[in-house]
């Protein structure tokens, strides 16, 4: 094991909406480390990473300054920072959309509707390179939290918010006329650490260990009964990473085939499966998935 200053030290929310995710994220790919109420520095006590608990915004530029090798924030934070970081990976949680919404009653219906217009948000350079990229004059008005309320309050004529659901801009009566671009949690990295091979090689195995987890939720494990004679159809049906497995069986020209089947293709897959012979499937998570 390394010595402290040697270990990597990884930065992540302190407290908020990514916070619980990234912690059970490092909890999935195996690091054993103990959380207490008011932790901000923890030490894992089995891979050299420290985990540094801060405010998310501060997290780029932590990153940018070399103070942590790595950070997990959303591209929200890192696109209103401009911290010259590098994007390792997408972790496929946190996600959301910023977007400019209005209220249900406005006037204003497309996007260059909002020249000569205020706009309230939260994401003051974000918005600003937005509007000088399309070429719209409008004022934007600082606000911190609680952007909803600003045309309520006639401080603004729209929002620049980011959102998930869309169930806030619905309970204050506004809808969305624009979406500006869509977020997620990211790994990121000083260009500095990548370039210390020690390092680089831990930051790969976590990256290994990460890529496992999220093609392991992304995807099920399928096990199933068929006649010998429909395994050329399974096997174009199926589109798992490999071929599938194919395991004669005791009774005479019967077969059991294993493979891997994304989620978001699952239930038209095992139609299809079903339509050429396939019985008795039996579906399982896969915890991790190592390619």
């Amino acid at each position: 094991m390394q010595t402290n200053n040697e270990n990597l030290k990884i930065a992540i929310q302190k407290s908020g909406r990514l916070s619980q995710a990234s912690l059970n994220l490092l909890k999935n790919i195996g690091l054993n480390f103990e959380i207490f109420e008011r932790s901000l520095f923890v030490k894992c006590e089995n891979f050299p990473l420290e985990i540094i608990l801060v405010r998310d915004d501060d997290i780029p530029e932590m990153v940018q300054d070399f103070v942590v090798d790595l950070g997990i924030v959303g591209d929200n934070v890192i696109i209103e920072s401009s911290s010259e970081v590098v994007d390792l990976m997408s972790l496929d949680f946190g996600k959301c959309r910023f977007v400019i919404a209005v209220t249900n009653e406005s006037r204003i219906k497309k996007l260059f509707d909002l020249n000569g217009k205020k706009i309230a948000t939260s994401y003051i350079a974000t918005l600003r390179s937005f509007f000088e990229i399309n070429k719209i004059k409008a004022e934007i008005i600082p606000i911190k939290g609680a952007v909803e309320v600003a045309p309520s309050l006639s401080m603004a004529d729209a929002i620049a918010d980011f959102t998930s659901t869309g169930s806030t801009l619905r309970a204050h009566d506004m809808k969305e006329i624009y979406e500006i671009y869509k977020s997620e949690a990211k790994l990121i990295s000083n260009p500095k650490t990548l370039k210390i091979k020690e390092k680089k090689n831990y930051i790969d195995k976590l990256k290994m260990r990460i890529e496992g987890v999220l093609y392991a939720k992304k995807n099920k494990y399928i096990m199933m009964n068929a006649p010998e004679k429909s395994v050329a159809q399974i096997v174009k049906i199926l589109p798992g990473v490999d071929s599938p497995t194919v395991v004669p069986l005791n009774k005479k020209g019967m077969v059991a085939i294993h493979s891997v089947v994304p989620e978001n293709i699952f239930w038209k897959v095992i139609e299809n499966l079903k339509a050429v012979g396939a019985s008795g499937i039996l579906v399982s998570p896969i915890e991790k998935m190592i390619m």
